[in-house]
């Protein structure tokens, strides 16, 4: 658009802004660009020259004015346009909605309830700041149409965002095409008018404990304690620990020593450079406390507690497991249990590891595109994960990962390891000696321009690589056009002659480029498989950060 368009749609947002704060930040940015100001009109020109679109499962971006940042003229548009989906979709369409405690996420919850009701859907609102898991449950367990969960899990304090999941035929999962696409046209058909022209209402539901308590009751179910443990916890500053906390007591685990510093809900997280366990750092406040209290296991939810992550002591020190150690070992106790009609679903780029224990124990093994909304969606399953920290223990009670029931059933694992006299060490060992020895490693390459990333994936497919370090590539399998059963995406799969592999693509919820590095090895003991497949992952490593630059 023009700069004259560019003004008169940034006036007419700032018109129909409700929040002090943004329509503040765009009037005086309209005010300095109208007097020439380069660096004011950039900004405009960032603000409005895009439209935050629905990507992984919904909207999610930095807080700020205009339709490429979330704010409250957004979020009434997008609760307005997922109104009228559901309205088409069935005649009496019900809504349950969940929020954390990031900056704005009550008042984004609250905006999308009045809409809702305003637009003649039956809205129920959760009554506080809850762990995304619980809204998720409650789309199922209220039997709803649709659930909104206003969160940006472990994205920077900056940003916020809004995660859509469908009842009925979806069964509460995150939505997927075509219903993304057919509720981004509601939402522009419904953004070409103000948002004060949308009807409202405060008549709203607010649901009552059960909800919650009913979530704790199940969770808390799965649990089997063979053994006292000693747990060290971290909720990140988000909002895990109160319903954490309920389920460990009523599982039996008792309360955890907590991180003090991060106990309470900050938006700000004061205390980590980025709230995602995943981070360096993120976990060393609460490694330190299990080392002080002698803690059996370490145990970390993300703020919104939809992730986990566990941390051991070995002989070196406290060690952080990764994603995928945790997913082998969850995926085995999953299969063990599961029977005959079993099916271990993952997305593809995790490990090749929990395809071994499908195949171990006679169980069908899926693979699908990142993110739980396809994970969460394989016929019969038992169990799913991603590499990211995502763990689905309990698919009858949730369609979503969940950090807290996952906590519940790895914790329920170390104590019958503890009662049988062996650790959580020992046990990847064993897993190495049953199923094959692998190693994983990540590269994340953070950007501050978008197009960094575009740049990137088109000189990997313009000059594909013939060698990794030393490595031989065998084949590149990509997804731009689709591939195999998979529809298109901006992925690129690299294997290499030696049974490894490479996938790059870009993140769906961040700003960044994400390599990751799979190998495994069956020669030589559990330790020597390990270290086999550990020394490639190292070869790997380098050789990508050699081919990316970076």
């Amino acid at each position: 658009m023009s700069a004259d368009e560019l003004l008169e749609h940034a006036k007419a947002w700032a018109a129909q802004d409700p929040d002090a704060t943004t329509r503040e930040q765009l009037e005086a940015a309209i005010v300095a660009a109208e007097a020439g100001d380069a660096v004011a009109g950039a900004q405009l020109r960032d603000w409005f020259g895009s439209r935050l679109e629905f990507g992984t499962s919904g909207l999610r971006g930095e807080l700020g004015p205009g339709p490429n940042r979330m704010n409250r003229v957004l979020v009434a548009q997008a609760a307005a346009g997922l109104a009228a989906f559901l309205l088409h979709r069935e005649p009496s369409p019900s809504v349950v909605i969940g929020y954390d405690a990031r900056t704005n996420s009550e008042v984004f919850a609250r905006d999308t309830a009045v809409i809702m009701a305003g637009a003649g859907v039956h809205t129920i609102l959760l009554p506080r700041h809850l762990p995304t898991p619980v809204l998720a449950f409650a789309v199922r367990h209220l039997d709803v149409s649709a659930g909104v969960m206003v969160t940006a899990s472990h994205n920077p304090a900056r940003d916020n965002g809004y995660k859509v999941y469908l009842g009925g035929l979806d069964h509460g999962s995150l939505i997927v095409p075509p219903a993304d696409a057919d509720i981004a046209r509601a939402i522009h058909q419904v953004a070409h008018a103000p948002i004060s022209e949308l009807p409202r209402s405060t008549d709203f539901v607010l649901a009552d404990e059960s909800v919650i308590d009913e979530y704790v009751r199940r969770t808390a179910a799965i649990a089997s304690v063979a053994s006292p443990l000693r747990i060290a916890y971290t909720p990140m500053h988000g909002v895990g620990w109160e319903t954490a906390r309920a389920v460990f007591e009523a599982a039996g685990f008792g309360i955890p020593e907590i991180v003090a510093a991060q106990a309470e809900p900050d938006p700000a997280f004061p205390t980590v450079a980025f709230p995602n366990p995943e981070e360096p750092g993120a976990m060393d406040l609460v490694m330190a406390l299990g080392e002080s209290s002698d803690a059996d296991i370490v145990v970390a939810n993300d703020p919104d507690a939809d992730r986990l992550a566990i941390a051991i002591p070995t002989a070196t020190g406290w060690r952080r497991l990764t994603g995928n150690e945790i997913g082998w070992l969850l995926g085995w106790r999953a299969a063990e249990r599961a029977g005959k009609d079993g099916v271990l679903a993952a997305s593809i780029v995790s490990s090749p590891a929990l395809g071994e224990v499908a195949v171990a124990y006679h169980l069908e093994h899926v693979e699908t595109l990142t993110g739980f909304k396809w994970i969460s969606r394989a016929p019969g399953l038992s169990f799913g994960y991603e590499e990211a920290l995502g763990y689905l223990v309990d698919p009858a009670k949730i369609r979503d990962k969940d950090g807290i029931s996952a906590a519940v059933d790895f914790l329920s694992l170390a104590s019958e390891l503890k009662a049988a006299g062996t650790t959580v060490e020992q046990h990847l060992l064993a897993f190495a000696e049953k199923f094959g020895g692998f190693a994983s490693g990540q590269i994340s390459v953070r950007v501050s321009d978008l197009a960094d990333i575009g740049r990137m994936m088109a000189a990997l497919r313009s000059a594909p690589p013939s060698h990794i370090g030393s490595l031989a590539v065998a084949s590149i399998d990509d997804f731009i056009d689709g591939f195999g059963p998979y529809p298109p995406g901006d992925i690129l799969r690299i294997h290499l002659e030696n049974g490894a592999r490479v996938i790059v693509r870009p993140s769906g919820t961040e700003p960044k480029l994400k390599v990751y590095l799979d190998a495994s090895s069956n020669e030589g003991d559990g330790a020597a498989r390990i270290a086999a497949a550990e020394a490639v992952i190292t070869e790997l490593d380098a050789g990508m950060h050699t081919l990316l630059g970076v």
